[in-house]
C-alpha cells in the first residue's frame, strides 16, 4: 500500500510478469460515484433530444439516385479533410510488428507493464516508487487544523485540501529549484462516505456547509527532493489558498452582464459565489490554470416547478433536476432553488481561469468559451500566437468545441504580459465540430468491425457559433449562444459524440486527441446509431480519436480524423489499438484524461465505473496507460500504474522526472461504508479512504531518481 512516507514499500508489479493476464470474476460496482458526481446521469434519458442527423444517415440518403450530386459533394468534403491526415504517424502495413514478435518500447514508454489487478494500492512497475503528496483534509494554509474525520467543520475544510481531487497541474516556480505551484480541482463530495450517520433525506446545515467548502480549487506549493524523488506539499504563506463553493468569482467575456446571468444577489450579472463540479482542466502557455465546471446541473432543484416554459425547456437541455436535488442544498440557500433564482444555474458550466502567482487576481469564469458540462479546456497556440482552446461536453450525444482568440499571446513574464494574457480567453470565436466519415454507411454496422478501407476515419468542419456580440446561429442572440451553447450546437447540426471528455493537442505535433469515455445509449431505440466517428452501438468501453487540423493550423475550419483506439478487452474483435498487435497491449476502458510526455507519447487515465464489471471484461482497477503514437508501435497501450479499489485515475501529469496521478473516490464499491470501508488507502490500517495526489518516480543509479520510461 502506498503510504505517505517514501520509506514505505510501494507495491510494484512482479518483475517476472511478461503476459498481460485478465482477472476472472467481477469487481463490485460503485454505489455512490455516479449519484454524487453527475446526479446518476446515465440512469436518466440523455438531455439532447435534438434530431441532428449523424453522417451515416446523410450519406445513405445522398447515395440515392436523386442525391448522387449531393453525395459527391459530401464525399469530396470528407476526402479533402482526410487529406490532412497524410502526415500522421500511422505505420504502413509492411512496417507493422508481426503478431507475437518482441517489440522495443519507444523512448518514454520503456517500463515493465503493470498487470491488471484489484490491489488496494497505487501499483507501479518494478524499479519505480511513489509517495502521497497531499490528501483530503491536509492543511493548505498556515494555521489550518489537522484533519479529524470525526470533527469536521466548514471553517477547517475551507483551509484544507478539498474532497475528490481531479485535475492536477504544476508549474515550476522561478528560481526556486525543485519547487512547483500545484493546482487541483475538487470535483464533488460523497456525503455518505464523509459523515457518520449521514441521512440523505435530512442533511444538516453543517454537512451542507462542509460539503460546499470541500468543493472548488486548491493552489499550493509542492517541493520535490531531487535526492530521493519524494514530493511534499509546503505551507507557503504567499501562494497557498483555496477557492471553494462560497468564494467570489468574476464573470467576464461577451455574456458578462447579460440579463440571463443576473440574480437577486447579483443584479449586475458579473459576480458569482462558488465553483462546482470542477473536473479536468489545463495549463496555459502563459502560466495560468484552467478548470472546467462539469456536472453542475445536479446541485440545483425544482426546475420542473418553473412556470416559464422557455426557462424550463432550457433547464431540461442541461439536465437540471426537476424536483429536489440529491444533496438538498436548496434547503439552506435559495440560490439552489430554480423557482427562487431561475438564472443561478446559468452562472455555472463555464471554464474558470486562475493565476497561481497572483493571489490578488480574482478567479474568472470565461463566457466566451460557452456554457455546457465542461470536462476541461486545453490550450494550443497558432503559429501567430493566438490561443486555441479545445473542449468536450461530457454528456451522451453531446459535442466537441474549440475557441480561437482574437488576440495573440504576449511573450515573457512581466506584469504587463501576464495581465494581457489573462484577457486572451475573453474575445474570440466559438466553434462546434461536425465529423464526417469516408466509408459507406452499410460498412458501419455498430459492431466495431472495421470498414473496407481498414480504418475508422474521415473529415470534418468547425462550425461558427458566435464571436463577440455576433451570433452565427439563426434565431439566437449572442448572449443566448454563450449561455445556452448546447442549444446553439443543436441548431447547426453538430455531431453527437460518445461523451467527449479531455480534448488536447499534442505539443510536439499539434494533433488533437479526444477521449470519448463511453455511451451505452448509442443505437438504442430513438437514439442515434453508430457512425464512423462513434462506431459501436452500446459503446461500453469508449474510444480515442486523433484529429489533424487542415495545414496543421489550429485555427483552421476543416480537419481530418481517425480513431486511434477502440477500447475494451484486447481479445474482443470489436477493439482496435491503432493496428498494433493486440496480444501485446493492456485491457483499457473508458478513457477520461489525457496527457503527453516530452517525447510526444500519449498518456491516458481511465474512469471505468460500472463498465469494467460488465460485458465480459474483468473487474480491473483503473489506471494510467502509456500509448505509442509513432511508427510500428503506434497503438501500443500498456498499463503504467493502477489506483486503489473503488478509485478512478485522474489528473495525470507526466514529466521526465516524475508522474502525478490523483486517485479519486477510493473505497466507493458496493457495500462499502464508513463502518466497513471498502478501501483503507492511503493511510492503511482501519482508516477511512481519502482522495489524494500521488507522485511516482523511477529509481536510478545510486538510489537517486532516474528518467521516467527510459
Amino acid at each position: 500500500m502506498v503510504q505517505p512516507c517514501a520509506d514505505d514499500d510501494t507495491p510494484r508489479a512482479d518483475r517476472s510478469v511478461i503476459a498481460l493476464p485478465l482477472l476472472h470474476g467481477h469487481r463490485p460496482g460503485r454505489q455512490y460515484t455516479c449519484l454524487y458526481r453527475c446526479g446518476d446521469a446515465c440512469a436518466h434519458e440523455p438531455p439532447n433530444p435534438s434530431d441532428n442527423e449523424y453522417f451515416g444517415t446523410i450519406l445513405e440518403r445522398s447515395l440515392s439516385r436523386r442525391g448522387a450530386l449531393k453525395a459527391g459533394a459530401v464525399l469530396t468534403l470528407a476526402a479533402g479533410a482526410t487529406g490532412a491526415l497524410a502526415g500522421t504517424a500511422a505505420a504502413a502495413p509492411g512496417d507493422r510488428v508481426r503478431p507475437g514478435a518482441p517489440v522495443r518500447p519507444p523512448r518514454g514508454l520503456d517500463y515493465p507493464t503493470v498487470p491488471v489487478n484489484n490491489a488496494d494500492a497505487v501499483t507501479v512497475p518494478p524499479g519505480y516508487r511513489s509517495n502521497v503528496v497531499i490528501r483530503w483534509g491536509d492543511p493548505i494554509v498556515e494555521g489550518a487544523p489537522a484533519f479529524d474525520f470525526d470533527a469536521q467543520t466548514p471553517e477547517a475544510q475551507a483551509q484544507q485540501f478539498g474532497y475528490n481531487n481531479d485535475f492536477c497541474g504544476v508549474l515550476p516556480l522561478p528560481g526556486r529549484g525543485d519547487r512547483y505551484v500545484m493546482f487541483n480541482n475538487h470535483e464533488y463530495t460523497i456525503e455518505p462516505l464523509m459523515f457518520r450517520g449521514y441521512d440523505p433525506a435530512n442533511p444538516t446545515e453543517a454537512q451542507y456547509r462542509i460539503g460546499l467548502e470541500a468543493h472548488g480549487l486548491s493552489v499550493h506549493v509542492v517541493e520535490r527532493d531531487r535526492r530521493t524523488g519524494e514530493m511534499r506539499s509546503v505551507l507557503d504563506p504567499q501562494l497557498n489558498r483555496r477557492y471553494t463553493g462560497s468564494a467570489e468569482f468574476v464573470i467576464d467575456g461577451p455574456a458578462a452582464g447579460s440579463d440571463l446571468l443576473k440574480t437577486s444577489v447579483d443584479p449586475t450579472g458579473t459576480r458569482v459565489f462558488g465553483t462546482l463540479n470542477n473536473c479536468a482542466g489545463g495549463v496555459t502557455p502563459w502560466g495560468t490554470f484552467l478548470s472546467g465546471e462539469e456536472n453542475f446541473n445536479q446541485y440545483f432543484a425544482n426546475a420542473g416547478a418553473v412556470t416559464d416554459a422557455t426557462v424550463r425547456a432550457r433547464a431540461a437541455r442541461y439536465g437540471i433536476t426537476t424536483g429536489a436535488s440529491e444533496r438538498k442544498w436548496e434547503r439552506f440557500d435559495r440560490r439552489f432553488d430554480m423557482v427562487a433564482e431561475p438564472n443561478e444555474p446559468n452562472r455555472f458550466g463555464w471554464i474558470v481561469e486562475v493565476d497561481p502567482l497572483d493571489p490578488a487576481a480574482p478567479p474568472v469564469k470565461h463566457t466566451a468559451l460557452g456554457r455546457f458540462k465542461h470536462e476541461g479546456a486545453t490550450i494550443h497556440l497558432t503559429r501567430d500566437g493566438r490561443a486555441v482552446a479545445y473542449m468536450g461536453d461530457d454528456e451522451r450525444f453531446d459535442y466537441v468545441y474549440k475557441f480561437v482568440s482574437d488576440d495573440r499571446m504576449m511573450r515573457g513574464s512581466s506584469r504587463r504580459a501576464r495581465e494581457h494574457n489573462r484577457t486572451l480567453l475573453t474575445k474570440g470565436t466559438l466553434y462546434v465540430a461536425r465529423f464526417t466519415g469516408d466509408s459507406p454507411a452499410a460498412e458501419i454496422d455498430g459492431t466495431g468491425k472495421l470498414p473496407a478501407d481498414g480504418r475508422f476515419d474521415g473529415g470534418g468542419e468547425w462550425i461558427r457559433l458566435a464571436a463577440g456580440e455576433t451570433s452565427f446561429v439563426e434565431g439566437m442572440t449572442a448572449d443566448e449562444v454563450y449561455v445556452f451553447t448546447r442549444l446553439a450546437a443543436d441548431r447547426v447540426g453538430a455531431t453527437k459524440m460518445d461523451r467527449p471528455e479531455d480534448v488536447e493537442a499534442n505539443p510536439r505535433t499539434g494533433r488533437v486527441y479526444i477521449a470519448l469515455t463511453n455511451n451505452t445509449d448509442r443505437g438504442r431505440a430513438g437514439r442515434a446509431g453508430a457512425d464512423e466517428a462513434n462506431p459501436r452501438n452500446s459503446n461500453r468501453y469508449g474510444h480515442v480519436i486523433e484529429l489533424v487540423e487542415e495545414r496543421d493550423d489550429a485555427a483552421a475550419l476543416r480537419f481530418g480524423w481517425s480513431i486511434l483506439l477502440v477500447c475494451g478487452d484486447p481479445n474482443s474483435p470489436d477493439t482496435w489499438f491503432g493496428g498494433f498487435d493486440k496480444s501485446q497491449v493492456s485491457p483499457i476502458t473508458s478513457p477520461d484524461n489525457v496527457a503527453f510526455d516530452r517525447h510526444g507519447n500519449l498518456w491516458i487515465s481511465t474512469d471505468s465505473g460500472r463498465n469494467l464489471a460488465a460485458g465480459g471484461l474483468p473487474g480491473i482497477n483503473d489506471g494510467l496507460y502509456g500509448v505509442s503514437l509513432e511508427g510500428p508501435t503506434r497503438g501500443r497501450t500498456t498499463l503504467f500504474a493502477s489506483v486503489p479499489n473503488g478509485a478512478e485515475a485522474c489528473g495525470p501529469v507526466v514529466t521526465d522526472d516524475f508522474v502525478l496521478i490523483s486517485p479519486q473516490h477510493p473505497g466507493d464499491l458496493d457495500g462499502g461504508s464508513i463502518e466497513a470501508p471498502a478501501s483503507n488507502w492511503p493511510d492503511g490500517g482501519d482508516s477511512q479512504p481519502r482522495p489524494s495526489v500521488v507522485n511516482i518516480w523511477r529509481e536510478g543509479r545510486g538510489g537517486r531518481p532516474g528518467r521516467i520510461g527510459e
